[in-house]
């Protein structure tokens, strides 16, 4: 085991900074939902401001990924955040003082989107920066475990705010959170680049994409999970609900989800001691049991056991995301690790859309309870069909150095 990451200066200032804008983040989609639907007419505001903010995601990630390669990353990490706080503090500033406008506030969320486009790579770029190679896993353990905790804290807080003071108020802690990781980052010190691109942006990107697809572990895995969030958003995320209200109701429902944040949680703190010679193949075998929630909701499970299921997905959905974040931080080169990462997120983001727009008319088609059983088999096939490929088998944690 590496040197603990928080020994390192740079890191230790990083992690708190990403601390801070976490948990500002983590209340603002239940914030923002109450928000827009206490000013608003009715829900179709609120599907506007949301896809406001993931649209330019959308459009600017693969640009994002090329600025992150090309200038350095705690540069980029301040600015973005401080813009994201900037938008965040005029969404807060409409809110509060009464003056709602569905156009302004979508300005905002557009602006925001913008701004998580350029944080995204840089983030996933930064850590092999500021930690050694064998403190890797850990650091990612670490952000992963930060992650997960503001997940369960960030909503809770928000509905206190919410209900006591308004939702205005939580995106106004949320700017302000933006604002304080900024200045956080301001303070991380990199080390001279290796390696710098000097190519235009828009070039950038085009060698980035030659580079994405001559990396056969890379473009397997990440073109499989992106059929892996089309199951699991349509199956989970959009039929899931509504079986549950059928079988376990909305209270049921709210446990199973509190308890799948619960087994994330645990996984970043079991990832940080243990070291799996085959960390990859590890993480995808983890991802085909994240299917397990599936099966239990297709088959009408009572909620003791779709809890037991989605503590085991969580689980195992963190003992990935740690092993997937390491794999590409370790085997990728730094002057395009976050194109490399533009491109997986790029794919992990589109799947999400399609899936919330087919498991409606599947689920009507054929019955929301046949479609998630379906789903879950599709997912457990899709998650392992990396490993056919000897690219993915051969990779080792730590990688395998030749002299």
């Amino acid at each position: 085991m590496g040197e603990a990451p928080l020994r390192h200066r740079a890191f230790a200032i990083f992690y708190a900074g990403r601390l801070v804008s976490l948990l500002g983040s983590a209340m603002t989609p239940v914030a923002l939902a109450f928000a827009v639907l206490g000013s608003s007419r009715g829900p179709t505001d609120l599907g506007v401001v949301l896809a406001a903010g993931i649209v330019p995601l959308l459009a600017f990630l693969l640009v994002g990924g090329a600025v992150g390669d090309r200038f350095p990353r705690n540069r980029v990490l301040r600015l973005s955040n401080l813009g994201a706080g900037a938008a965040q503090l005029v969404a807060a500033a409409i809110l509060l003082t009464g003056n709602y406008s569905l156009a302004a506030l979508a300005v905002t969320e557009f602006l925001g989107g913008i701004c998580t486009a350029f944080t995204t790579p840089a983030l996933r770029g930064i850590v092999p920066q500021i930690v050694p190679p064998d403190s890797l896993r850990q650091a990612n353990s670490l952000l992963g475990t930060s992650k997960n905790l503001t997940k369960v804290a960030g909503p809770a807080a928000a509905g206190v705010l919410v209900g006591t003071v308004g939702g205005g108020w939580a995106i106004a802690v949320d700017g302000v959170s933006f604002v304080l990781a900024a200045l956080l980052y301001q303070l991380v010190t990199l080390p001279p680049a290796k390696h710098t691109v000097q190519d235009s942006v828009l070039h950038s990107v085009r060698t980035g994409w030659r580079q994405f697809w001559s990396i056969p572990w890379l473009w397997r895995v990440a073109t499989a999970f992106t059929v892996y969030n089309v199951v699991f958003t349509g199956g989970w995320l959009v039929l899931g609900p509504g079986i549950a209200r059928d079988t376990i109701g909305a209270t049921g429902w709210g446990v199973v989800l509190s308890v799948r944040a619960v087994g994330a949680l645990l996984a970043g703190l079991v990832m940080y001691r243990v070291a799996p010679r085959r960390l990859l193949p590890v993480g995808l075998a983890s991802a085909a049991l994240t299917a397990l929630p599936l099966f239990a909701l297709g088959l009408h499970a009572g909620v003791v056991l779709l809890a037991g299921a989605t503590f085991v997905a969580g689980f195992c959905a963190g003992v990935l995301a740690v092993a997937w974040d390491t794999t590409m931080q370790e085997n990728i080169p730094g002057h395009s690790l976050s194109r490399m990462a533009a491109f997986d997120d790029f794919g992990s983001y589109a799947g999400i859309p399609v899936g919330e727009l087919l498991a409606g008319p599947l689920g009507a088609a054929f019955g929301a309870p046949q479609v998630v059983l379906v789903g879950g088999i599709v997912l457990v096939v899709t998650a392992l069909s990396p490993l056919r490929s000897a690219a993915v088998r051969a990779l080792r944690h730590p990688p395998v150095r030749v002299p």
